[in-house]
């Protein structure tokens, strides 16, 4: 989903071009779950595809992982903040999914992209963060951005709209939650309690949403593939972490918002009129103006 993702790793050697490299791939798997999961939900309900989702992560994860780490993958040093954590990463892969079936993937991309920018704002209260003229400045001016991609008048659904725009409070709680957390939780641990509550989760609603025609080879390929691209972009994710210092990798965060771009051309024959455009220009530069500033910082 497009929608940041944290980390916090025991670094090795620093390899920064290999870092960078990683997180490219990883931006760009998770755009391919994002169009992926667009595409099945004209044919399967959105909890369906959300429980594929992350039951496909989740048995990834415990092949993977558990035989080397047992029960210590369950272990955490404040669990309610944890499922707290997890929880937001669920319903934000529901509103997310819901909000792609009804928008096109490169302006939903840029909409929920507002995130790291209600962190600036919400990291003051919270975390007493400083927040300073520069990121205010940038912060406003991505809002502006957003209007310009959500305009009034515009060609975009407004319920689409609002569900996206509440997956990016949620994204911004998320991560908030993650900056928390990062002192005390190991990566791998939070990332399998998301797995796994995700799953059970969505579990809890199929019986009401098992529907659908019967898969065929390639939409069988398509649901299982949001689990392999799910978890091999999160294991990119953390190693580009490794490789690389977060300062270098945040600002190419806003590489997906390219992926994203191109796979709504490619797949869905969709391209951004020049008003969208300039919108998702500006959220991507106010973002990257946040970032430098609050390295500064």
């Amino acid at each position: 989903m497009s929608h940041s993702r944290h980390t916090a790793l025991v670094r090795g050697p620093q390899r920064p071009l290999r870092g960078v490299a990683f997180f490219a791939l990883a931006l760009l798997l998770f755009a391919c779950l994002d169009a992926t999961a667009k595409y099945l939900t004209t044919h399967y309900p959105v909890p369906l595809i959300a429980w594929v989702r992350y039951a496909g992560q989740f048995l990834l994860m415990t092949a993977l992982i558990v035989p080397f780490q047992g029960r210590r993958i369950l272990v955490t040093q404040r669990t309610g903040l944890v499922v707290l954590r997890s929880m937001c990463l669920v319903v934000l892969t529901f509103l997310m999914i819901s909000g792609l079936r009804l928008l096109p993937l490169a302006e939903a991309t840029s909409i929920v992209f507002i995130a790291p920018l209600l962190v600036v704002l919400l990291a003051r209260p919270l975390l007493q963060e400083r927040i300073g003229t520069a990121r205010a400045v940038a912060v406003v001016v991505g809002f502006a951005g957003v209007l310009l991609i959500a305009r009034p008048g515009g060609d975009l659904h407004p319920g689409g709209v609002a569900l996206i725009l509440m997956a990016a409070v949620l994204n911004a709680s998320y991560q908030l939650l993650s900056r928390l957390l990062s002192t005390t939780e190991r990566t791998a641990n939070q990332l399998y309690w998301s797995a796994l509550l995700g799953t059970v989760s969505f579990l809890l609603f199929l019986p009401w949403f098992w529907s659908g025609p019967a898969p065929s080879l390639e939409l069988t390929l398509l649901l299982l593939s949001l689990g392999v691209t799910g978890g091999l972009g999160h294991l990119c994710f953390t190693l580009a972490f490794r490789d690389a210092p977060a300062s270098l990798l945040a600002p190419v965060t806003y590489l997906q918002l390219v992926w994203a771009g191109l796979l709504g051309w490619l797949v869905f024959g969709q391209l951004p009129d020049a008003l969208t455009l300039t919108g998702m220009l500006v959220v991507a530069l106010s973002g990257v103006t946040v970032t430098v500033f609050g390295r500064r910082a």
